[in-house]
């Protein structure tokens, strides 16, 4: 069958942002559409991207870049900021979230998507998580959020979606809540992710239900008062893959949000996960695009097909963007958007300025482990075959000394490609550790200053290559497993990040590790 949006459509290939982006939210001022996704302990947090054909994004800031918006000390890997949404109102930009760890639900605010923004409005009395902003009709506000089911909670899970007015000249909940849904299913777990529309005579509640894993789904309700009544769709959940199996090549599909294009079409972004090598999700879970068809008064995901597509078709015009920097010479003297820390940096961590042309990163005592900020500067895995190389120039000056790359996923589960002093000479060695447990891989004896690393993955299998010259490579070891790495075997709400790093384990030191520069590319 031809569906509706066949017509004068081009393809576009899922997710339309590969790696660890998740709980995206999205609105469209004119032709412009703005995007934002969900960071935990990762600083800057909630990266925002334009697009003019939802398809193409370009990163144009961080919402949250500064510490005095931000505090991430001592959150879990999985900790800091939880899902955002972004909105626009009366030529303001509102994005809210969570900061699990620290402070709960906050608004920022500015006038233009690449900021600069507000320093927090934190809203008292907003208890949960997931909050949305909506703006009605009739110039009034409201908060929504999900919260532990209020007439008392049965079972872990057991929550539901609020609202209350708020008040935006003071950032406060103004007036009584009201209990708008408790998700679709029987019985269901984490109500959550929800977003309000308002269409034709009737407010359109949407929201993620069932975890988010493999049993994640987007459900619909709809009422024609804005506070009570709302009645599910009977065809719910409207888009799923937890009757796909595991091993399906997209999976844990939920928490979405609508958007209505310029030409009056619909769509869809939303999570998922793409596990490779068995059921292993190592990027975590990335940004899909679906198209949206309003029958019978509710939305249908994906007509004719109704599930989520590795390829799908869209109205709009492509605009491609210039693409993502993959080889970073350090030639600026601020990093580039999309490099992140683990938690709030610390002061003196790093430089661009003290030798120019290099980032410079000082050894400092934290480690993975610690649940702190470490000298780790890093980007988003975002295939499954990759290489991940860098120029270091770093000895080490005594055995707690260590500096490299790292592929990591938490802070219990992570792969090192580090320089050590191993009896009282300089090496090469790559360590494993699994669920905090560190295992000495393989290790090779290195002279030279200056060393070009460089880590290739084919799927769940990594190899490990060092050279002294950029040209002639030596094999460290290969075939490293990295199934480990994926959120099914250690958990949390992330994907895998790759970067530089290095540490004096818990020993004061002044040494530092210089990186002239580093590149991540596909195969």
């Amino acid at each position: 069958m031809t569906t509706a949006i066949e017509h004068n459509s081009v393809t576009y290939n899922n997710p339309i942002m590969p790696g660890f982006y998740p709980d995206p939210s999205v609105c469209r001022v004119g032709e412009d559409y703005y995007l934002v996704t969900s960071t935990f302990a990762y600083f800057p947090g909630v990266p925002i991207f334009h697009s003019r054909d939802l398809v193409h994004w370009k990163q144009i800031g961080n919402v949250l870049n500064r510490p005095s918006q931000l505090n991430l000390q001592g959150a879990r890997h999985s900790g800091g900021i939880f899902a955002p949404t972004l909105r626009y109102h009366e030529g303001m930009f509102y994005m809210i979230t969570t900061n699990v760890t620290h402070g709960g639900n906050f608004v920022v605010t500015a006038t233009h998507p690449a900021g600069p923004w507000s320093e927090p409005y934190f809203i008292q009395g907003a208890v949960g998580i997931d909050p949305t902003i909506f703006f009605d009709d009739d110039g009034r506000t409201y908060y929504l959020g999900t919260r532990p089911n209020s007439t008392g909670v049965r079972y872990d899970g057991n929550w539901e979606v609020w609202i209350q007015e708020l008040n935006l000249e003071t950032m406060e909940l103004a007036g009584e809540s009201y209990v708008l849904w408790r998700g679709a299913m029987t019985d269901v777990i984490w109500p959550e992710g929800p977003h309000l529309y308002k269409k034709d005579d009737f407010y359109y509640l949407m929201i993620a239900e069932g975890g988010t894993g493999p049993n994640h789904a987007v459900t619909v309700a709809r009422s024609q008062k804005l506070t009570e009544g709302y009645t599910g769709n009977p065809n719910n959940p409207i888009i799923t893959h937890r009757h796909l199996g595991k091993h399906y090549p997209v999976i844990n599909v939920g928490h979405a949000d609508l958007v209505q294009a310029e030409d009056g079409q619909w769509y869809m972004v939303m999570l998922a996960s793409r596990p490779y090598g068995g059921s292993y999700s190592n990027l975590g879970r990335e940004t899909f695009l679906a198209s949206v068809i309003w029958e019978d008064g509710w939305p249908v995901v994906n007509e004719g097909r109704g599930i989520l597509q590795e390829q799908g078709l869209i109205g709009l015009t492509p605009v491609p963007v210039e693409p993502q920097l993959r080889c970073d010479h350090f030639d600026s003297d601020k990093l580039a958007l999309q490099w992140m820390f683990l938690r709030n940096p610390q002061a003196d961590l790093y430089s661009l300025t003290e030798r120019k042309g290099y980032l410079r990163l000082k050894l400092k005592p934290q480690t993975f482990k610690d649940q702190d900020n470490l000298s780790f500067v890093c980007l988003r895995q975002q295939h499954f075959d990759y290489t991940a190389a860098a120029v270091m120039e770093f000895e080490a000056g005594s055995i707690h000394e260590s500096a490299g790359l790292a592929v990591i996923q938490n802070d219990l589960y992570h792969i090192r490609f580090e320089r050590v002093l191993h009896d009282n000479r300089q090496a090469l060695r790559v360590v494993t550790c699994i669920n905090g447990l560190e295992t000495n891989v393989a290790q090779a004896e290195v002279d030279a200053q200056r060393l070009y690393l460089k880590m290739a993955a084919r799927g769940q299998e990594l190899s490990f290559y060092y050279s002294t010259d950029g040209d002639q490579y030596h094999l460290v070891t290969e075939h490293v497993d990295t199934r480990s790495l994926s959120t099914e075997v250690a958990g949390g709400f992330v994907g895998c990040c790759i970067g530089m790093y290095c540490t004096s384990n818990g020993t004061a030191s002044d040494n530092a590790a210089d990186f002239d520069c580093f590149e991540y590319s596909s195969y």
